[in-house]
């Protein structure tokens, strides 16, 4: 049944889902072994029949595994699918190396892509991040030139500041923002949130339990060979006084017949309807869960209470998420 909201990309952009399929799950990640494939096939088609078009990708992740398991699953129903992808970063033998913006260098990656998504456009590309290292112009418009050959539908932008925004979509008109979002990790309501707004830019926002914080089932203190415990967020007493923090969100949801993840994306759902809740999924069985949470809606008491409660600041310590 296709009862999922619709959110425009951009002020003259496409409508798609308003909840995203991340896929990054679907392939290894932090070195560990790759999820079944058909499993992840089957996610993929089922979340395209309930309405879920917004497939989300990198061509680094799982050094193009992912884009090839995309294309697999889309094979037949291309129409079926908005595909997402970032470029940029470079990785060797899972060490992140750094990124490469250079304009040879994305005409190099987008033909990859394609190829591995056996596809003939992407529907938004994107730099995954962006540093001094290449002038925003030049990757800006080196993407635009890709828009003029019909490889590239629409510009996406991810994890950089308002000014950097700002000064992408002077270049060529920006239709989404990729960014992490949630409770926990709400710095970005100062600034750039602002500002993907007043230029009709939508917010395409991930890690909305915030790597796991806010599902409800973390606990202190973690197994010593956990990968959450590389993070300060998730060490010691910040982690004791953060899990404090996430006892109120998981009392909530028990009173609204909810789980605490199901609130966590429920509440980026409602801070905008330009604001699309990314979620991870590499399982049917989370499809249902993840959907409903979609049409939780909250009191003026709930939404002041959770505010409260997760204030920027509130969450003691930092993710990869953290920008300086």
């Amino acid at each position: 049944m296709k009862n999922i909201t619709r959110i425009q990309l951009g002020n003259n952009g496409p409508l798609v889902s308003k909840l995203g399929l991340g896929c990054m799950r679907m392939s290894s990640i932090w070195g560990g072994p790759a999820p079944d494939e058909n499993e992840s096939i089957a996610t993929i088609n089922q979340a395209l029949d309930s309405g879920i078009n917004f497939l989300n990708t990198g061509d680094f992740y799982g050094a193009g595994h992912n884009e090839m398991l995309i294309g697999k699953a889309i094979k037949g129903r291309r129409d079926d699918a908005f595909i997402s992808v970032k470029f940029g970063a470079i990785f060797h033998n899972g060490q992140h190396l750094g990124l490469d913006l250079r304009p040879v260098a994305i005409k190099n990656f987008i033909n990859y892509s394609l190829t591995r998504l056996g596809v003939e456009t992407i529907d938004l590309y994107q730099p995954c991040r962006m540093n001094d290292s290449v002038p925003i112009e030049d990757i800006i418009g080196t993407i635009a030139d890709l828009i003029k050959e019909g490889k590239v539908k629409h510009i996406g932008v991810s994890e950089i500041t308002a000014a950097q925004l700002r000064e992408a979509n002077s270049v060529y008109p920006i239709s989404a923002l990729e960014i992490g979002y949630s409770l926990a990790d709400r710095q970005i309501e100062t600034e750039l949130l602002p500002a993907a707004k007043e230029l009709g830019i939508a917010v395409v926002a991930f890690a909305n339990t915030a790597e796991g914080l806010l599902t409800g089932e973390m606990k202190a203190p973690l197994a010593a060979n956990d990968y959450h415990a590389h993070f300060s967020r998730f060490q010691g007493d910040n982690l004791v006084r953060n899990l404090k923090k996430v006892e109120v969100l998981k009392q909530l949801a028990k009173d609204k017949g909810a789980t605490p993840t199901q609130i966590a994306i429920a509440w980026v759902n409602v801070q905008g309807e330009h604001i699309m809740p990314l979620v991870s999924m590499s399982k049917r069985y989370r499809l249902p869960e993840n959907t409903a949470a979609m049409d939780i809606r909250f009191s003026d008491g709930e939404m002041q209470l959770l505010n409260d409660t997760f204030a920027i600041g509130a969450i003691l310590g930092g993710t990869y998420l953290q920008r300086s």
